[in-house]
């Protein structure tokens, strides 16, 4: 037997030795499926298989490139190299340039990127006098992206009823005809986008059914990388190409199926045995990766699916922890916990920073964690995409707010001028500069001054100009008179911004949209900080102050420095640490409201939630807020559904945790004790009971997740209300959990703290209005607080 097939379990090697037809391996979370995969390649070519004679099909060239590395390891990179291995695009874009003409391409054609493609939608739009503020490109991309994944062509799409009602609903009836131009552009172009890659090969083979068969024949032995992310046209070419020799080998885990929304179909690896009706099926379940109860708790969660293909994954590492699960008073809060817990994790346990992950639903989360790791002057880096104040959205507000502070401000004039667009092109724009140089001024001295500075612009121009002053000269005069979360809700509202980004409803726009709706929790935030500071006037000046501090310490000075990870789940998928905190489980957020739909989406936010787990080596946390801001709202939350879905046995709520009931009465209590307009009127549908058996908690504790009737919907800015002090109570017994004025706090007195949680007095200064509270909480430190102003009530 081959020296390297020592190295695996009888699981592994089981699936590498079978090769006499179809198999499917389902390989569990850190069970060694990269190691299977190349190892059976490598038994294959020790075995009378030509390298040109086997194809191997991924979805990153990274992948590809470090298999076929390992393989060169075992059988030499002469072999190796002649592998057909890749990206399902590289290798049938390299099967379409050899048959190109047949489907009337050159062999030359052009690959178009997503720029290249959404640059033809805008020409296609604009040339059918459509408005692109209804038929965005954005979308108009996606939807083309989405029918072709599902083979459906343009003169299909165009018959197809429920497309047509879809279209119907979005308000852009003519979206077959724009799919039909497109297609037939590209066609004369020369050219194919990404999706096209894989349209065209499916065409090929079922057009040419001699071409399929000469493919079919050729590869004798097909493998197939995390089969469960592929979409149909994917799923369907692969039968194509296995209909001759039927030796073909898919390796994925259904448990981890998470990207419906590229088009990825769990179907095709829960039904692949149906379809390969003689396939044999191999479980990898040894997990290499995670503790016994990490892979416990997980096993545990994900068996509440019912589409699934049962397996027990198992581990041989040390029991470990049990996860510790973390119940913060706010979104503030958690940040606080998290920042802390990485501290203790870097100090006592002598872990580096980047063995440790925060993982969210959203990107928007990553604002709380980002602040309160700077806090500390922790290193840190976001994943797969940008830190908060760098994404475009928010720069594209930011540069707004900083017009209305500074109207001189070039960059930000130059940002804003045409977005949203107000067809202000870059001919005009160019003219503003020039004069302004010339006159050694600003660009909006020239803009208020158009004539003086020789500005040559038409009517329509100088209206568009002047009604672009008009909106920026309103904001200006605001910054004195309105708070920092007043005016930015405004300029949000009257730039256009809200109505630009709500009308988009892709999985992309989505994530803007709650990229500004963190932004603008954050501005009301930062007022209602500075408010209980004793800053009764917290100026849009101030706020900028604040975060272009942040924004200077996003540029990565010390790459080589070990940081901590934050990153969405989705991100993380194929990734490990030592010690991952999984944060923001709650009900509508985590799962999603959006997933309440079908069970089919409630069971992906679960094999979600699996992946997040499975991330961790050593140790995990989970974490919930019981409240959040919504555009200046307090909206209280239930935990998410799926900590009840994990055994009690694998679980622990730290003591610190298990307040009293009268402390922990619920989130409607404690609304209508201190509520005053900022506070959301929605109730709460159960509150959440904590027991002190730690055998029944997990059963206990989230009773209360109920399953919402309808999502939640995004929802543009609520009218802004100027942050008004809390009224005077009257001065109460400690320890009745009612609000109390500033006169009924004393020193070493214990009080529940909308935002920062629990602490406790430890001085008091100044008398009435001016009273002041320096208090020590647990998780946020030591903040001073203008009891005037401060969001709270006596516990003890």
């Amino acid at each position: 037997m081959t020296t390297y097939l020592d190295e695996l379990n009888e699981s592994q090697r089981a699936a590498v030795l079978y090769n006499e037809g179809p198999s499917l391996v389902i390989a569990g979370a850190g069970s060694g499926k990269t190691r299977v995969l190349t190892y059976k390649i490598a038994y294959l070519l020790d075995n009378g298989f030509e390298p040109w004679s086997i194809l191997a099909l991924t979805f990153t060239n990274k992948a590809a490139r470090e298999m076929k590395e390992r393989i060169a390891r075992q059988v030499g990179m002469e072999r190796a190299r002649y592998l057909w291995m890749g990206t399902f695009h590289s290798i049938f874009a390299r099967i379409l340039r050899t048959e190109a003409e047949i489907l009337g391409f050159t062999s030359n054609f052009t690959i178009y990127d997503a720029s290249d493609s959404k640059n033809l939608l805008k020409g296609i739009i604009k040339e059918m006098n459509l408005d692109d503020k209804v038929y965005k490109p954005g979308m108009i991309q996606s939807r083309i992206s989405n029918a072709k994944n599902q083979l459906v062509l343009p003169q299909a799409y165009a018959t197809n009823g429920e497309f047509f009602l879809a279209d119907q609903a979005a308000k852009i009836p003519l979206m077959r005809d724009i799919y039909l131009r497109y297609w037939e552009r590209c066609k004369q172009s020369d050219a194919m986008d990404f999706d096209d890659l894989l349209v065209y090969t499916y065409l090929l083979f079922q057009q040419h059914p001699e071409v399929c068969e000469k493919y079919a024949g050729r590869f004798n032995y097909i493998l197939v990388d995390e089969y469960q992310d592929t979409n149909y046209a994917q799923h369907a070419i692969v039968q194509q190409l296995t209909q001759i020799n039927r030796r073909v080998c898919v390796v994925g885990d259904d448990a981890q199926s998470i990207y419906s929304f590229r088009g990825a179909k769990i179907d095709n690896i829960l039904k692949f045995t149906q379809l390969y009706k003689d396939a044999r099926l191999f479980k990898l379940e040894q997990n290499y990766r995670s503790t016994q109860t990490i892979v416990n708790a997980a096993n545990s969660l994900i068996e509440k699916n019912s589409e699934q293909i049962r397996k027990e994954v198992y581990s041989k590492k040390e029991k470990g922890d049990p996860i510790e699960v973390f119940s913060a008073y706010s979104d503030v809060e958690e940040g606080e916990i998290v920042a802390n817990q990485i501290v203790r994790l870097h100090t006592r346990d002598g872990y580096p920073y980047n063995e440790c992950a925060v993982l969210y639903r959203t990107n928007a989360q990553s604002r709380i964690f980002e602040e309160a790791l700077r806090k500390r002057n922790l290193p840190y880096r976001i994943f797969g995409g940008l830190s908060f104040y760098q994404r475009k959205e928010i720069k594209d507000v930011v540069a707004y707010f900083r017009l209305a502070v500074n109207p001189n401000d070039e960059e930000a004039f130059k940002r804003v001028l045409n977005y949203p667009a107000r067809g202000i092109g870059d001919t005009t724009l160019n003219k503003i500069l020039t004069a302004a140089t010339a006159a050694k001024v600003s660009l909006w001295k020239v803009l208020n001054e158009p004539l003086a500075y020789g500005l040559t612009i038409n009517k329509g121009t100088h209206t568009k100009l002047q009604g672009f002053r008009e909106l920026i000269a309103g904001f200006v005069e605001a910054v004195p008179l309105k708070d920092a979360y007043e005016l930015g809700s405004e300029i949000l509202r009257k730039s256009g911004i809200v109505n630009d980004l709500y009308q988009d409803r892709s999985p992309e726009n989505l994530s803007r949209q709650e990229n500004i709706e963190e932004l603008i929790n954050g501005i009301h935030d930062f007022c209602m900080t500075r408010q209980e500071e004793g800053n009764t006037h917290v100026l849009l000046t101030d706020y900028l102050s604040e975060i272009s501090l942040l924004t200077d310490q996003d540029s990565d000075k010390e790459a080589d420095v070990p940081k901590v990870t934050l990153m969405t789940i989705h991100s993380a998928k194929g990734l490990e640490f030592k010690n991952v905190f999984v944060v923001g489980l709650e009900e509508n957020l985590f799962p999603s409201a959006m997933s309440f739909n079908s069970y089919k989406e409630l069971e992906e936010e679960r094999r979600l939630f699996y992946v997040a787990i499975t991330r961790a080596e050593d140790h995990c946390y989970l974490s919930f807020a019981k409240s959040r801001f919504k555009y200046g709202k307090m909206e209280f939350s239930n935990p998410s559904r799926f900590l009840k879905d994990i055994d009690a046995r694998y679980l622990n709520v730290p003591q610190e945790e298990r307040i009293s009931r009268r402390v922990d009465e619920g989130a409607t209590r404690f609304r209508r004790e201190i509520g005053d307009g900022l506070t959301s009127t929605a109730t709460v549908k159960r509150s959440y009971e904590r027991k002190e058996k730690d055998d029944n908690w997990g059963a206990d504790m989230f009773d209360g997740g109920e399953i919402p009737q309808e999502p939640r919907p995004f929802v543009k800015p609520a009218p802004p209300r100027k942050l008004r002090p809390i009224p005077s109570a009257t001065p109460s017994a400690a320890g009745t959990g009612t609000a109390v004025s500033s006169h009924g706090v004393s020193e070493g007195q214990t009080i529940e703290h909308e935002r920062f949680g629990i602490g406790e007095v430890i001085k008091l200064e100044g008398t009435g209005d001016n009273c002041k509270a320096t208090v020590r909480f647990r998780n946020a430190g030591e903040k001073h607080l203008l009891l005037k102003f401060a969001r709270f009530k006596v516990i003890g």
